[in-house]
C-alpha cells in the first residue's frame, strides 16, 4: 500500500502541474490575469515536486534543477512583463541552462559521448540561420551565447542517457529536446514568422521540457545503476 501511495504522487503532482499549465495558456489569449498567475505558478510546482520528492540519491544535481526552475520561474516573469524585458528574461533562463548543465557534468564528464553535440550544433546553426537577418544588433551577441549554452545542456543530458540508460537520465534527455523546440519555436514567432498559436506551442514544450527535468531528478531514488567510468 505504501509502495501504491508513493508511485501515485508524481501523477497527482503532473495533473496540478498540467492544469495550471492550461490555464495559464488559456490565459495568454483570453484572459490575461490568468497567465499572469499562473504562467509563474506552474514552473514553481515542478520545483516544489522537486523539492517534495526528489529524494537524495544525488543531491548536487537536485540542487541544480531546482536552482534552474527557480531561475526560470524569473524568466517567467520578465517575459510577461509590461515592456520590453526581453533581455532580461533571456538573462535569467540562461543562467537557468547553466545550472542545469552543472547538475548535467556531475553525472558523466562533458562530451562523454560526441554526437549529440555535433547534432544539436548543426541545430543550433540551422536556427541562428533563420534568425540571423531578423534579429537586432544589440541581440545577436546575447542570443548566440544562449543558444549555444542551451545546445550545451541538451547535448549533455543526451549524452549522460547514452552513458547511463536508465528512466531518469531519458527524461532529462527528452526535457532538453523540448527545451530546444520551446525556445526554437519562442525565437521564430518573436523575431522571423510571429504565428497565432506560437503561445500555445512555446508554452507547452516549456512545461513538458521543465516537468521531465524535473522528474529526472526523483527518478533517481528508484535507479540508481553503477555510473560508467
Amino acid at each position: 500500500m505504501h509502495a501504491e501511495s508513493k508511485a501515485a504522487t508524481p501523477r497527482a503532482w503532473i495533473g496540478a502541474i498540467a492544469f495550471c499549465a492550461a490555464l495559464a495558456i488559456v490565459g495568454a489569449y483570453v484572459a490575461p490575469w490568468l497567465h499572469y498567475v499562473f504562467k509563474p505558478l506552474t514552473t514553481l510546482l515542478i520545483a516544489a515536486m522537486v523539492w517534495r520528492h526528489g529524494g537524495v540519491a544525488e543531491p548536487g544535481y537536485r540542487r541544480s534543477v531546482l536552482a534552474g526552475l527557480l531561475l526560470s520561474t524569473c524568466g517567467d516573469a520578465f517575459l510577461m512583463l509590461p515592456g520590453d524585458w526581453f533581455v532580461f528574461g533571456l538573462g535569467s533562463f540562461l543562467c537557468a541552462h547553466i545550472a542545469y548543465l552543472l547538475g548535467l557534468f556531475g553525472r558523466a564528464r562533458p562530451f562523454a559521448v560526441k554526437w549529440p553535440f555535433l547534432a544539436y550544433a548543426a541545430l543550433a546553426a540551422a536556427v541562428l540561420c533563420v534568425l540571423w537577418p531578423h534579429l537586432p544588433g544589440e541581440l545577436r551577441i546575447p542570443v548566440i551565447v544562449y543558444v549555444v549554452v542551451l545546445a550545451a545542456m541538451a547535448a549533455q543530458a543526451a549524452a549522460v542517457w547514452r552513458r547511463w540508460p536508465v528512466r531518469a537520465t531519458a527524461m532529462a534527455a527528452l526535457g532538453g529536446a523540448f527545451f530546444v523546440a520551446s525556445d526554437a519555436t519562442l525565437a521564430i514567432d518573436r523575431f522571423a514568422a510571429p504565428f497565432e498559436a506560437a503561445s500555445l506551442a512555446v508554452l507547452a514544450t516549456y512545461w513538458i521540457a521543465q516537468t521531465l527535468i524535473g522528474l529526472s531528478v526523483r527518478s533517481l531514488e528508484r535507479e540508481q545503476p553503477v555510473r560508467p567510468e
